[in-house]
């Protein structure tokens, strides 16, 4: 495997969190608590956060799409356990809707509900997630995880002030 495929490879399984053997999805969204709260650490306000992690979920979410071809001769399979960049961008977007909709930047507890919330609803895959795994090659592995991400960052929105007052 070249350099280059290596880095691919890192990025795509969240620096080896896919390789879990066991609940790869589920590990590999460590990868983007991670990084959420890494961005998060480094913004100085909600507006900086928002916009770090949009631009992290964006790119993230673009080049992911774009490694059909990679997954197919490296990895092998449609959407393959160790491919959890998909997770990494869904638990990014469930932290920016919530904390957009909350007006407030995610504490401890709100990362830990985040978590959990994501998890529920990528596992879950309800309308339209379900339908946009159908998209061809990487593009379906990762939309419906954005999918997933939206819905539990509105599920954290209604929730959260009604369970912490």
């Amino acid at each position: 495997m070249s350099l280059g495929d290596r880095l691919r490879w890192l990025l795509i399984s969240s620096g080896g969190l896919g390789c879990s053997p066991f609940a790869p999805g589920t590990v590999g969204t460590l990868g983007g608590v991670a990084l959420a709260v890494g961005l998060q650490a480094a913004s100085p306000t909600l507006a900086a956060a928002l916009w770090s992690w949009g631009v992290a979920a964006v790119a993230l979410w673009l080049w992911g799409s774009l490694q059909s071809r990679f997954v197919a001769r490296v990895i092998g399979g449609e959407d393959p356990g160790l491919f959890v960049l998909d997770e990494v961008v869904g638990y990014v977007v469930t932290v920016a809707i919530a904390a957009a909709l909350l007006g407030r930047l995610p504490d401890g507890p709100d990362h830990a509900a985040a978590f959990v919330a994501f998890r529920v609803f990528d596992v879950l895959k309800l309308p339209p997630a379900r339908k946009l795994e159908d998209l061809p090659g990487a593009w379906g592995i990762m939309a419906d995880d954005v999918a997933a991400g939206v819905q539990a960052g509105l599920v954290l929105w209604f929730a959260l002030p009604l369970v912490r007052g």
